[in-house]
């Protein structure tokens, strides 16, 4: 499986864009592992960062679906 975020060229993933980050987080509200997001190492982080910084704004709630 390749990265999402490689075959779209993606270079930076914003913290705002909700719709996309909640794709990466599983019904419970945990952030899905590498092996079911497909994503690589780097992009990995960088959701991981997102989503983080988005739950500390308010945007994205523990239990997101």
């Amino acid at each position: 499986m390749d990265c999402y975020f490689c075959q779209r060229n993606i270079k930076e993933i914003d913290f705002q864009n909700t719709r996309l980050t909640s794709r990466f987080i599983s019904g419970l509200g945990k952030i899905r592992s590498r092996k079911k997001t497909g994503l690589c190492a780097k992009h990995q982080r960088q959701v991981a960062k997102a989503i983080k910084k988005a739950r500390h704004l308010g945007l994205l709630s523990a239990q997101e679906k």
